[in-house]
């Protein structure tokens, strides 16, 4: 080699190792920048998220007096309650004001925390809404100078805590932000995946199973396989207006329904569960059915018995896969009218229901502060449920999964 060339070389070969640092910097920085954009959206969720899964509340004193001068008025009961703390107030608007500062609720709870117990007895009782967001931190033009010092005197005096807002999670929605749940929502999203999870994962692996171990290949399979490969591509809101078309309109079924919603869902992923089930199908070895035919196993008995149960790994993270999908969508329910105001938690499939992404939505267009909180707090809950859905689906898939 001449020293000419051998020259030309060694420029070739750092041209090439630049050319491979590039690529490598272009790569990390790619992955960089998505990190970062990931880290900000968790940290613009988490931040206004976590408190919602905190609740402020109040100690009241309730005496027999106090029973009394209520004449079976519980509103009245715990609000002059409260105003012991304060008995220099003389005004009408200020004990009012005082009074503004518990919730809505605390007249309902009053009773079930006095039930069988002798009266004086101190129960705790939850705060406002704009009291709440107030002892959080946050600045709530709403609450005026004397509720301020209201709650900054109960609060030195040990009056207030902030405990886990168990009544998120056990109410459905309501128009105070104080009062509203997420029960609602959750139940009806589990009755929904039930049904979706019923009828998508049957019919889904037995078309799977028909289309790669049963149907003659021609014209006609083809067609109908280009066809659940496009319907896989859909946008998630024609299978809403599917659904309005077939499930409401012909066959009439109960509007804003759990039955209604799981039926559409099961539609929109009954192409992903088919394509992912063939290709576990076809992932089983030929020689699995060759030995099998070869012992004198029938055709039904060799897929029943030997490529389904090797396959079903894979049938199994596809479904879960397509059921994280489903747990996430909106567009298809608004179509159903599973977007109505459901205050109820629903008790079966037929009773009108939302579900988690839709109560997002509903919250999110409501401009009372508690609802910000709530709305981010649902999507903590709604995220930790994907992720335990993907990771159940990465589970199954590396301990049951057969590498041959």
């Amino acid at each position: 080699m001449t020293p000419e060339q051998h020259a030309r070389l060694e420029a070739s070969l750092k041209r090439r190792h630049r050319a491979e640092a590039r690529f490598r910097w272009y790569g990390r920085s790619a992955i960089g920048v998505a990190l970062a954009a990931l880290a900000y959206l968790f940290y613009t969720i988490i931040t206004p998220g976590i408190p919602g899964f905190i609740q402020h509340q109040v100690q009241v004193t309730i005496s027999d007096e106090l029973v009394t001068q209520s004449n079976g008025n519980d509103q009245k009961l715990v609000a002059d309650a409260l105003r012991t703390y304060f008995p220099a107030l003389e005004s009408a608007a200020d004990k009012r004001a005082a009074a503004s500062l518990l919730s809505l609720s605390a007249s309902y709870l009053v009773h079930r925390q006095l039930e069988g117990k002798t009266l004086p007895q101190d129960v705790w009782l939850p705060v406002s809404d704009p009291a709440d967001q107030y002892l959080k931190g946050r600045d709530v033009p709403m609450l005026s100078d004397t509720q301020r010092q209201q709650l900054a005197t109960l609060e030195d005096q040990g009056h207030i805590r902030a405990t886990f807002n168990r009544h998120f999670f056990s109410r459905g929605d309501s128009r105070e932000p104080d009062l509203a749940g997420f029960a609602g929502s959750m139940v009806g999203s589990f009755f929904t995946l039930v049904i979706c999870l019923s009828i998508a994962f049957v019919i889904g692996v037995m078309s799977a199973i028909y289309l790669e171990e049963f149907a003659p290949k021609n014209r006609f399979t083809d067609l109908i396989e280009v066809n659940i490969n496009n319907l896989a591509a859909v946008p998630s809101i024609i299978f809403g207006l599917l659904g309005l078309a077939v499930y409401l309109q012909f066959f009439g079924l109960p509007r804003s329904s759990a039955l209604v919603g799981g039926l559409t869902l099961a539609l929109m992923i009954l192409p992903v569960i088919i394509i992912s089930a063939r290709v576990s199908l076809k992932a089983v070895p030929p020689s699995i059915r060759d030995g099998a035919r070869g012992l004198g196993a029938s055709p039904v008995q060799v897929v029943a018995h030997h490529v389904v149960p090797y396959a079903m790994p894979g049938m199994m993270t596809g479904a879960i896969l397509g059921l994280a999908r489903a747990i996430g969508e909106t567009a298809p329910l608004l179509m159903i009218g599973m977007v109505a105001f459901v205050a109820d938690v629903p008790r079966h499939f037929l009773d009108p229901a939302t579900v988690m992404p839709v109560q997002i939505y509903i919250w999110a267009g409501s401009p009372e502060m508690g609802f910000v909180e709530k709305t981010s707090t649902g999507i903590i809950v709604l995220l930790g449920l994907l992720m335990l859905m993907n990771a159940v689906a990465i589970f199954v898939r590396r301990k049951y999964e057969i590498k041959w």
